[in-house]
C-alpha cells in the first residue's frame, strides 16, 4: 500500500472476527483501544499455529520442534525491535510497559540511584511510571519531583528546565498520555535529560501503536511498550535500551535460561537479552506480537497516524457540539494521540459508560490508572474514548447518538 493512500477500514474490520459480534442487539463499537486494542485473524492465527505446530520450549532442545520454536521466537524479536528502529539484542521481552519499567527500577535503580537523589516524571503519568520509582525513592532515600502541565494539558517545559537544574538521576516520561493523549516531543526531552546527566526512560504504551517510533531518533536509555495496545496478544511487550547499557545492570530475575555457570557459592550471567529473560519465556505471545507488527507494517504506521488525525478532528468538531461535553487535552491534533477524554454535564462517568454500553458503544470511565492528572484536572474521573485502524466515522456518530441518549435520560 502506498502511504498517501487512505486505510479501507470496511475492509479492514473482516480481519478482526471480535468486530462481528453484537452487544445488546447493537453493533460493537469499540472505542476501548488505550485499553486494549482487539486482535486480527492474522495475530489469533499465529498462536494457534504456534501451538498447533510448534509448541516447545526454546533455547533449550535440538530436536525439531524446539529449533522451530526459537527461530519463532527469535524472529519476532527481531521484528520487535526493527519496528521500532532497535538491535534484537537491545531488546528484552517482557510482559508489557508495567513489567519493563519495574525492570529498569530493580535491574537498574537499586545500584544506580542514591540517598538524595531526583527521581523526574511528570504529572500526566499513568500509575506504572509513578509508583515504580516512588517505591525506588522510599527504598534508596531519593526523591520523587514532578514536570508540571500547561493549562491545554501540554507539558510545562520551562518548569521541565527549571527541574533539570536539580540534576536529576532518571528522567522517566510518556510518550503520549493515555489520558489527555498529549503527544511530548521525547526526542528534544531525552537530549535536554542527557545534557544535565541524567538517564531517561520513555514509556511509548500509546504511542508504538499509532505513529512511526524510532528510538535512535529519540535517543532515550530505555523506552518501553506493550504488544496488546498494538493488536498483538496480552502479556507481552518490550524494553528497548540504549547499546551496551543491558551488559552494565544486574539480572532482573533469577533463575533458568538466564545464568551462563552456576557454581555452589556463585553464578555467571548469559548474554544479553536472555540475561533478562529468566525460566520459560511467554513464547507464544512473542510470536503473536511478531504477527502484530507485521499486520501494522503491511498497513504504514505514517498511515495509521494519519488515519487517526483525521478521526480525532471529526470527533472533537462533532463531541465538542453537543451541549455539556468537556474535551481535556490539546485541540491541536498534530500533537495529539487517538484519544479523547471527556465529562459530559454532571453525569458521572461510570454511569456515562453504562449507557453508551447499552448502545452497543464501548469506552473507558474511571481515573484511567493517572490520579494525580485527574486531581490536576480536578475531576475524579473522565470517559475516554480512543481509536485504532478498525475504527470510522460511523463509530464517532455512533458515540455522539449514545451521548446524546445519555443525555435524554438524565435530562441534560
Amino acid at each position: 500500500m502506498l502511504e498517501s493512500e487512505a486505510i479501507d477500514v470496511e475492509k479492514l474490520r473482516a480481519d478482526f472476527p471480535i468486530l462481528r459480534r453484537t452487544v445488546h442487539g447493537k453493533r460493537l463499537v469499540y472505542l476501548d483501544n488505550a485499553a486494549t486494542t482487539q486482535k486480527p485473524k492474522a495475530v489469533i492465527d499465529s498462536l494457534v499455529d504456534f501451538y498447533s505446530s510448534h509448541n516447545s520450549n526454546v533455547h533449550r532442545s535440538v530436536h525439531a520442534l524446539g529449533e522451530e520454536a526459537t527461530e519463532a521466537y527469535e524472529s519476532s524479536r527481531k521484528k520487535a525491535a526493527e519496528f521500532v528502529g532497535a538491535r534484537p539484542r537491545d531488546l528484552v521481552f517482557v510482559r508489557g510497559t508495567t513489567e519493563a519499567t519495574n525492570l529498569v527500577r530493580y535491574a537498574w535503580g537499586e545500584k544506580s540511584v542514591k540517598k538524595g537523589d531526583v527521581i523526574l516524571t511528570t504529572t500526566m503519568e499513568h500509575h506504572s511510571n509513578i509508583v515504580p520509582w516512588q517505591l525506588l525513592a522510599r527504598r534508596n532515600g531519593a526523591v520523587v519531583k514532578y514536570v508540571g502541565l500547561n493549562p491545554d494539558g501540554t507539558l510545562d517545559l520551562g518548569n521541565f528546565e527549571d527541574l533539570l537544574k536539580e540534576a536529576p538521576r532518571l528522567v522517566a516520561f510518556t510518550h503520549c498520555s493515555n489520558v489527555l493523549g498529549t503527544i511530548n516531543d521525547v526526542a528534544k526531552l531525552c537530549s535536554k535529560a542527557r545534557s544535565a546527566g541524567a538517564t531517561t526512560l520513555v514509556d511509548g504504551a500509546q504511542a508504538v501503536p499509532h505513529m512511526p517510533v524510532d528510538v535512535k531518533a529519540v535517543g532515550s536509555d530505555f523506552y518501553a511498550y506493550s504488544g496488546h495496545k498494538m493488536l498483538g496478544p496480552t502479556g507481552i511487550g518490550a524494553l528497548v535500551a540504549r547499546g551496551g547499557l543491558l551488559e552494565e545492570m544486574d539480572p532482573f530475575q533469577a533463575g533458568g535460561e538466564m545464568i551462563r555457570e552456576v557454581y555452589d557459592d556463585h553464578s555467571t550471567w548469559n548474554d544479553v537479552p536472555y540475561k533478562f529473560e529468566a525460566g520459560t519465556v511467554n513464547i507464544a505471545d512473542a510470536v503473536g506480537l511478531g504477527a502484530a507488527v507485521r499486520y501494522l507494517e503491511s498497513i504504514g504506521m505514517e498511515r495509521v497516524r494519519g488515519h487517526e488525525i483525521k478521526l480525532l478532528d471529526y470527533a472533537i468538531k462533532e463531541l465538542t457540539a453537543v451541549k455539556g461535553f468537556t474535551l481535556y487535552g490539546p485541540e491541536d491534533t498534530s500533537v495529539r494521540a487517538g484519544v479523547v477524554s471527556f465529562n459530559y454535564a454532571d453525569v458521572h462517568p461510570h454511569d456515562l459508560a453504562t449507557i453508551l454500553d447499552e448502545e452497543g458503544v464501548a469506552i473507558r470511565s474511571g481515573h484511567h490508572c493517572a490520579q494525580p492528572l485527574m486531581r490536576w484536572l480536578d475531576v475524579p474521573a473522565t470517559s475516554r474514548a480512543s481509536f485504532h485502524v478498525y475504527n470510522s466515522y460511523d463509530d464517532i456518530d455512533a458515540l455522539k447518538r449514545a451521548i446524546q441518549r445519555a443525555g435524554e435520560i438524565f435530562k441534560v
